[in-house]
């Protein structure tokens, strides 16, 4: 079941959401606005083939970059961003990370893949940032360029993995 306006808000009034720093503008009819983050990485050309293993590490192929007003990004450039927020989620609670379409009508794809959030998580969520359009797009920081949809879980897990408490 997705979690509507009133039950998001309950949900976090209860201690099963929390979002760090919170706008309670930024929640929805059924889902909550988060932010860019001023810090992406950009990806470097390398003239080597990337392992897709378990082990493969998208720090080595990219660089850290703070954003001091805005950056450009080029038609089928890829970069990685972040939300403001820290998301923590209970162990009944799990959520889908998307675009908002306002932005996906000027080809900007805010987060192409990997959309699932594990319940009982506590981070910043990873942004894979593409532009699929024929037109330089810039991006700022402090923009509501996604949303998060809560359901709830039959049951209750904990998230454990590798990027249990992810930053960029």
């Amino acid at each position: 079941m997705v979690l509507t306006h009133d039950l998001i808000l309950a949900e976090i009034e209860a201690g099963n959401i929390a979002i760090e720093p919170f706008d309670r503008t930024a929640v929805g009819p059924a889902s909550v606005d988060l932010t860019l983050a001023p810090e992406i990485r950009i990806f470097r050309n390398i003239d080597h083939s990337i392992p897709v293993v378990e082990g493969s590490d998208f720090r080595k192929i990219t660089k850290h970059k703070v954003i001091e007003d805005k950056y450009t990004i080029k038609p089928k450039e890829l970069i990685l961003g972040i939300t403001k927020e820290r998301v923590t989620l209970s162990p009944t609670i799990c959520g889908w990370l998307n675009s908002r379409s306002r932005f996906a009508r000027l080809g900007l794809m805010v987060h192409i893949t990997a959309p699932f959030i594990q319940p009982g998580v506590s981070n910043r969520q990873v942004l894979e940032i593409f532009n699929a359009g024929p037109n330089n797009l810039e991006i700022v920081p402090g923009e509501r360029l996604c949303q998060l949809i809560f359901q709830r879980c039959e049951g209750e897990a904990q998230y454990q993995g590798l990027f249990k408490e992810q930053e960029l």
